[in-house]
């Protein structure tokens, strides 16, 4: 019998979480210019941070079209008040409009971490 992998609803999370987004397809232009110049002033009141903000992508598997960004947060209620944020509402068309992407918030893990942790 194959052990079933899924979220534990025992897991331990570790009080970070991250916003993910899987940028696409970019459109450059004065619009993703003020988001950019923008972002940085909507994440300060919540602690988040960028970890990874597009370099370069090595494929190993697969492919892999377009860029990644990775921005840290203190926890994942931080991470969700970000978002919802009115700063960062007000900005995010200007992203949303110019580009294809998609963008999850998820928990970090507590620390260790093994990857036998998921199985129940």
């Amino acid at each position: 019998m194959k052990p079933v992998v899924r979220p534990s609803t025992t897991r331990r999370y570790a009080t970070t979480a991250y916003a993910v987004a899987h940028m696409r397809q970019v459109t450059p232009g004065p619009q993703i210019v003020e988001y950019l110049h923008k972002i940085d002033e909507t994440l300060e009141p919540f602690g988040g941070r960028f970890v990874v903000h597009g370099g370069e992508v090595e494929v190993v598997e697969n492919t892999w079209p377009g860029h990644l960004v990775m921005i840290e947060f203190p926890d994942m209620q931080q991470a969700r008040a970000w978002y919802r944020s009115r700063a960062y509402q007000e900005i995010l068309p200007l992203r949303t409009e110019n580009s294809q992407s998609d963008v999850v918030l998820v928990d970090g893990v507590a620390h260790p971490h093994k990857a036998t942790d998921v199985l129940e």
